[in-house]
């Protein structure tokens, strides 16, 4: 007999569906795992959390039926909501082991294909009509010296196409390239001597239009803590207190106190200071006039990137045409490139495949103010899928439209997998849940930032760091009483309704625009058709590496290892050991590191954190220019940074 389980990596938050043959054994060790019961091979499946004991569960064939039995947990196992020793099963119903809610489905469940929203080649945005898989990283179309692994720096030169050489190359060009160079521009390196490649002006643009298409306004607050400044290494004076002298000035007193109270009492006292989206792209704009970002920049994508035999990197790229090639060379490559691509959720893929309607059925981080436009004008009902902070702001978004707009009625249906109704636990520490919604200010423990579990996760071992991650979880929702006071007030008054189940398939309506989605609910016989006028997909997932094909021609160029969640394979230093070439090294940072010694590492401090590990490292290798932050060095380059001066 074969079953479909079903659940999301509790740290990136991606599908598993595995179709597997019963008997299946669970549990954190897979050598613990029996590989045989009742003289049927098993399945083995690896649940990498201490929550979940070595050999936790079973499922099994008993007098032709399905069952679960508990092989002496610690946790227990929990079916449908129940705790339970041994019990029977069936597609629709949901285990709870640790912190994994696994839905079983029948064999023809339609398993999760790789469905991704890809960044335009041209704009840097995301692609209304790029869902479809990316074509194979190939270096076919590069001129014929860069398909080679290594390369005569000299015969580059000779092929005619514009060569640059300089010291330090970031590729990405954006937040994270942005704060490396920051660093090193403080630390005495001059904008001759640094190249950044990207295909934005502003180190901002992605991220700035990505929370804007998902409603986080210059005014809304972002998911980071008060001293986590791009433009701003020291830390000091941070956001909260920026923001309170600006409010003193115009008379705001207690608001103003408020952000300093915050600071001081968080989170036991006081909800947890975040800045406004508006007054970080402010500041960054600030900065990047300073260190004199545009002199540096070069706007590229990159196709490749390869060794020279004197010990550099040679790093292709194309400009204004597909065939415009140029190249960079340096000896220390920093790679920052963000998020390679975006997850759609497959079912809505399918539809937007059949219908090439991209407008009632859209992403988050896609444009989608339309919809919004016509909720205001004539009312209507959203498909909001996903949990988390985006989830949360556009529900926001919806609630703001409904309550200024009286003569209209909005209705929102949250479609979610499974009920969620515990957190991530960690030793003593669990986190709230309230409505499906994980509440925690950032992503990973504060202490993961700077402090002990930090220091924990650098001196685990690769199965202790994978289960140290699940524990810590991944997407959650920062504790906001406004958010908590919606979706409350939501459901006493029947505009806003939660439904539990698996998507079957989406329709559009024969009678008029909009869908109608076919769901089997969770622990419940049958099906149930929603109808919508337009369905957000929120569930906010990256994908993996080999979605872009930059990287993905670097890991198969040069047979780069992969970690567990899927992203580069990093050293603490944030170097790629394979990539060294005598002299050179190549480093990387960002959401494409996720998974090895550092948890944050797409948060500000994360970028930060990889940017001053970085340069420690270049400083043992005695760089050209770059000088170590002493403490007058470092005064004196703050002070500059007060007075709105050049680092030079």
């Amino acid at each position: 007999m074969q079953i479909r389980l079903i659940w999301e990596d509790p740290v990136t938050g991606e599908s598993k569906e595995p179709l597997l043959t019963v008997p299946i054994a669970l549990g954190r060790e897979f050598e613990r795992l029996p590989d045989v019961l009742d003289g049927h091979r098993v399945c083995r499946i690896v649940l990498n959390s201490l929550e979940v004991s070595r050999y936790h569960a079973s499922i099994e064939i008993q007098q032709d039926q399905l069952i679960i039995v508990d092989r002496g947990s610690s946790n227990g196992i929990i079916v449908n909501g129940q705790k339970q020793s041994q019990i029977q099963v069936e597609p629709g119903d949901t285990i709870q082991i640790g912190n994994y809610q696994i839905s079983i489905a029948l064999p023809s469940t339609t398993p999760t294909i790789s469905s991704q929203i890809r960044f335009n080649s041209v704009t840097n945005r995301p692609d209304l009509r790029g869902t479809i898989p990316p074509e194979t990283a190939t270096n076919s179309c590069l001129p014929p010296i860069f398909r080679q692994e290594q390369l005569d720096p000299q015969a580059i030169h000779a092929t005619g196409i514009p060569v640059e050489e300089v010291e330090y190359a970031t590729i990405g060009g954006g937040l994270g390239s942005f704060i490396w160079v920051d660093l090193l521009r403080v630390g005495g390196v001059s904008t001759e001597r640094i190249r950044v490649l990207g295909m934005e002006q502003q180190p901002y643009g992605r991220y700035q239009q990505l929370c804007l298409n998902a409603q986080i306004v210059p005014q809304e607050r972002l998911r980071s803590p008060a001293d986590a400044r791009p433009d701003n290494l020291w830390g000091f004076p941070n956001y909260a207190t920026q923001e309170a002298i600006r409010g003193i000035s115009k008379g705001k007193l207690k608001s103003s106190l408020y952000h300093l109270w915050q600071v001081f009492a968080e989170p036991i006292l006081a909800n947890t200071y975040t800045p406004k989206s508006g007054d970080v792209i402010a500041a960054i704009d600030r900065e990047a006039a300073r260190i004199s970002w545009r002199r540096m920049i070069r706007t590229a994508h990159v196709q490749a990137i390869r060794k020279t035999t004197d010990g550099r990197y040679a790093i292709v790229y194309t400009c204004q045409q597909p065939t415009d090639y140029a190249c960079t060379i340096a000896r220390y490559v920093h790679i920052a490139t963000g998020y390679p691509a975006l997850q759609f959720l497959p079912d809505l893929q399918a539809y937007r495949d059949r219908t090439q309607d991209f407008k009632t059925v859209v992403n988050a981080y896609e444009p989608h103010e339309h919809i919004y436009e016509h909720l205001a004008t004539y009312g209507g009902t959203v498909l909001l899928r996903g949990t988390g902070i985006v989830a949360a702001r556009i529900l926001q978004k919806l609630y703001t439209i409904r309550r200024n707009n009286n003569r209209v009625e909005i209705r929102v249906i949250q479609l979610l997998r499974l009920a969620k109704t515990e957190g991530n636990k960690y030793g003593l520490a669990d986190r709230k849940v309230e409505h499906n919604y994980e509440f925690q200010p950032f992503n990973w423990p504060k202490s993961a930032w700077g402090g002990q579990y930090k220091s924990t996760l650098e001196n685990a071992t690769l199965e202790q760091r994978q289960h140290l991650l699940a524990d810590w979880g991944g997407v959650t929702t920062t504790d906001r009483r406004d958010w908590r006071k919606i979706i409350t007030g939501g459901i006493n008054k029947g505009w806003y309704q939660i439904v539990y189940g698996e998507v079957q398939h989406v329709l559009p309506r024969a009678s008029s625009s909009g869908t109608i989605t076919t769901v089997r609910e969770s622990g419940v016989k049958g099906e149930i058709n929603l109808e919508s006028d337009f369905i957000i997909d929120a569930t906010a997932v990256d994908a993996p590496i080999m979605a872009s094909p930059l990287l993905q021609d670097l890991v198969q160029q040069y047979n780069l290892p992969i970690n567990h969640l899927g992203r580069l394979t990093v050293t603490p230093d944030f170097e790629l050991v394979e990539m060294a070439n005598q002299t050179g090294k190549i480093y990387a940072s960002g959401s494409i590191t996720l998974g090895n010694y550092y948890a944050p590492v797409d948060s500000f401090l994360g970028l930060q954190y990889a940017a001053f590990q970085i340069v420690q490292d270049l400083l043992a290798r005695n760089p050209i220019e770059l000088k170590p932050l002493v403490l007058i060095r470092s005064l004196a380059q703050w002070w500059k940074w007060i007075h709105n001066r050049s680092p030079d």
